[in-house]
């Protein structure tokens, strides 16, 4: 049976327990999982360069026992990017509507490009729907308790800013 790849892009910037979540999640429903961080961030109020967002995911999964998530870096086309790891699926999060229309624009038009690739949308649990990287970003300026927001490797790194 051949191999269900699929990819999960993202600036992680930084990666919240619901990006974390998702992972998890995605790891168990295909045989490997690409977590593919965004070598630039285009959003205001970056926090972390790629290498370290890279460092962070790549901590948290080992610790999670997750031998099936391998961590890259994004500096092309998505769709591309897809194809050279032989990926057929792009898993997204939901959190909210206008999350939802967003993402169905870019899921349209990966399609328009790459017939072939798949977009698989994940809402994250419950719990953890409110939390999102501008928020956690906004909390962290102001020195305001993040354990219940984001990973133990991003809080240790978010101390050390």
């Amino acid at each position: 049976m051949a191999e269900k790849i699929a990819v999960y892009p993202g600036t992680f910037d930084p990666m919240t327990l619901g990006h974390f979540d998702l992972i998890r999640r995605a790891a168990s429903l295909y045989s490997k999982l690409v977590v593919a961080v965004a070598a630039t961030s285009k959003k205001s109020g970056a926090l972390f360069d790629c290498e370290d967002r890279m460092a962070m995911i790549r901590e948290d999964v080992a610790k999670a026992g997750l031998k099936n998530v391998k961590v890259e870096k994004l500096d092309t086309l998505l769709v591309d990017f897809c194809r050279t790891r032989k990926a057929r699926v792009v898993i997204r999060g939901v959190r909210v509507y206008s999350d939802f229309e967003y993402e169905f624009q870019m899921a349209l038009t990966n399609r328009k490009m790459a017939p072939e690739i798949e977009t698989l949308f994940m809402m994250p649990s419950e719990q953890l729907a409110y939390v999102s990287s501008s928020t956690v970003r906004e909390i962290a300026g102001y020195g305001g308790d993040l354990t219940t927001m984001v990973t133990p490797a991003v809080l240790k790194h978010l101390k050390k800013r």
